[in-house]
């Protein structure tokens, strides 16, 4: 059997804002939320998978020298690119795109961000990810340590649920989640611990 953990990262400094692709720094207390998930998964994880930017980067390459196991960055489970509206609190998407940030967040699939990423794309290239993720890892214990997007839409797609669907999962910084890989059924045990 194979163990899925999949950790948000934590608050990032300056606030809520739509950031994507932009790389920006945890803040104390949301470096200390991450760390407090690891000082529970540190002795049964073999393998940790992150996202490139660093607000997930740093954290789980520090975690896998600690605990002497690999870490492989995987630009698969980047967040969804928002395009023009990185950088941008709801409110100025709001001010600026009238309309479109609630029309995007009923039904992703309806719209992309100006100059954005597809939600089609990004279902597409994190399904393929999972499935070579499964293959690959067939036992063991792995930590993905990535965004909200990329998350909700990993547990989408191990629950065979509509890309909608991501839009009713409650995510916080520093989530954890837990699926389980059983002769390739998926099943989630946990959300949101």
């Amino acid at each position: 059997m194979l163990t899925i953990d999949l950790l948000r990262h934590g608050a990032l400094q300056g606030g809520v804002k739509y950031r994507g692709t932009l790389d920006e720094a945890l803040t104390p207390a949301g470096r200390k939320a991450m760390n407090d998930v690891w000082q529970q998964l540190q002795d049964e994880v073999d393998t940790i998978i992150c996202s490139p930017l660093s607000r997930c980067a740093e954290p789980a390459s520090s975690w896998a020298t600690q605990a002497g196991i690999s870490c492989v960055v995987e630009p698969a489970i980047q967040e969804l690119s928002y395009g023009d509206w990185e950088g941008l609190t709801a409110e100025q998407i709001e001010y600026a795109y009238p309309g479109m940030l609630q029309a995007w967040r009923q039904d992703p699939t309806s719209m992309t961000p100006p100059n954005g990423e597809s939600m089609l794309d990004f279902a597409k290239r994190t399904q393929v990810f999972l499935h070579h993720l499964i293959q690959e890892y067939e036992q063991g214990h792995v930590l993905l340590v990535a965004h909200s997007g990329s998350i909700r839409m990993l547990i989408a797609h191990a629950l065979q649920a509509p890309i909608v669907s991501t839009r009713h999962l409650s995510m916080p910084y520093a989530c954890w989640s837990r699926l389980s890989v059983d002769n390739g059924h998926i099943s989630l045990q946990f959300h949101a611990k």
